[in-house]
């Protein structure tokens, strides 16, 4: 149904991605699970193929690949049946990267961005704030200009690759410049005096190192602020779209290939002398399941389609997560249902995408923020369009 998509050159490159992660990367999933951490050793082999510059410039290593390239990355990720080191490559490739790509001088695209495309560098993006949640205007961190620095001071919390990031991308106050809105995004080493960072511990996505990060008195150079002072705000705003139609993507992936497990699942396992498969109740309950899939998976897929071509897909991006987180976490609860007591076993991989589903509506902005920006948009009229 898709075809018109996807080429034959994407083809090639899920082959391709697909073997690298059969090799490089599934056979460790169950030890970086339980051991919380992601070897730094990955990293560069992932930028070695080109998996962490795949839409971004030539100039600075990537491959200027088109928008499903970035989709079949997102979608072979799920597949792996980590949720944690998925989000460990697509907060680094698609959440701090977006920001030095896009607002990063020149200086530190030629170093941050390079390296962070070669795997040699690994970004965090640090927005959420333990009072602020979803609101990212009540943010209390601030940055206080002082001669040739700015000096910063707050804390960030469920930040993914938090703690082992060479680098963080920091959103935080400009008090100076007395508006409310007014915030810089500021790049800052991890070995900066004053950076420290504490790792939480999850129900899910347990190999990544979600962190809480404190801020005091760090200096950072004037050089580090990206973008224009004060249009922060507009900043994230602007990438939150990206954001959330990477999460609806993840939650459609992650379902289809539950699905696929479950219905392999059904047709070996015997009831009654026949296999699960051949019981009608059952079966309607995958085709029932198969069917919401396809349709958030279209939807999400001409998201993209429309991102890719500059239309505006704010409201759209946040339907599609929406939706799809939704779809997701029932695929999860029904098919761990279908393996009966064998789905609650940790020897299965349902009970790990039972959990690591769960994040889905609430990383990247809850489902219920996200129902209170599309109510805006649909029945107060209002735009997010910012002028930066």
């Amino acid at each position: 149904m898709h075809k018109h998509l996807f080429t034959e050159e994407h083809q090639m490159f899920r082959e391709s991605l697909r073997e690298f992660l059969k090799t490089e990367v599934t056979p460790y999933i169950d030890e970086w699970e339980a051991s919380g951490t992601i070897p730094k050793e990955i990293w560069p082999k992932f930028g070695e193929m080109g998996f962490l510059g795949v839409h971004y410039p030539e100039e600075y290593g990537g491959m200027n690949l088109d928008i499903f390239y970035t989709i079949i990355l997102l979608e072979e990720l799920q597949c792996i049946n980590s949720g944690g080191f998925a989000a460990a490559i697509w907060a680094h490739c698609y959440l701090a990267m977006t920001h030095l790509n896009k607002e990063g001088s020149e200086e530190i695209k030629q170093s941050y961005l390079r390296e962070s495309i070669n795997g040699t560098k690994v970004g965090c993006l640090c927005i959420t704030e333990p009072y602020g949640g979803s609101d990212v205007g009540a943010m209390r961190t601030t940055a206080v200009k002082d001669g040739d620095h700015y000096v910063l001071n707050g804390s960030k919390t469920f930040i993914t690759n938090g703690v082992y990031s060479d680098y963080l991308v920091v959103v935080a106050k400009m008090p100076e410049l007395e508006n409310p809105k007014a915030m810089g995004i500021f790049l800052v080493d991890r070995d900066t005096p004053g950076v420290s960072a504490s790792k939480l511990d999850k129900l899910g996505w347990r190999a990544s190192d979600t962190g809480e990060i404190a801020f005091d008195n760090v200096k950072i150079p004037s050089s580090h602020l990206m973008g224009e002072p004060g249009k922060g705000f507009y900043y994230v705003m602007q990438h939150f779209a990206l954001e959330r139609l990477i999460m609806g993507v993840n939650a459609h992936a992650r379902a289809e290939y539950a699905l696929k497990y479950t219905l392999q699942y059904m047709t070996e396992r015997m009831a009654f002398g026949k296999t699960l498969d051949r019981f009608q109740v059952l079966r309607h309950k995958i085709a029932d399941l198969m069917t919401e899939v396809e349709i958030v998976k279209t939807f999400s897929y001409q998201v993209a389609k429309n991102l890719q071509d500059g239309v505006y897909v704010v409201k759209e991006a946040c339907m599609s997560k929406l939706q799809a987180t939704r779809v997701s976490d029932n695929v999860m609860y029904e098919c761990l249902q279908l393996l009966g007591g064998y789905g609650y076993m940790e020897e299965y991989p349902l009970a790990r995408m039972f959990r690591d589903s769960r994040l889905g509506p609430i990383g990247g902005g809850t489902s219920e923020i996200l129902k209170e920006i599309i109510a805006k948009m649909v029945v107060d009229k209002k735009s997010y369009k910012t002028e930066v």
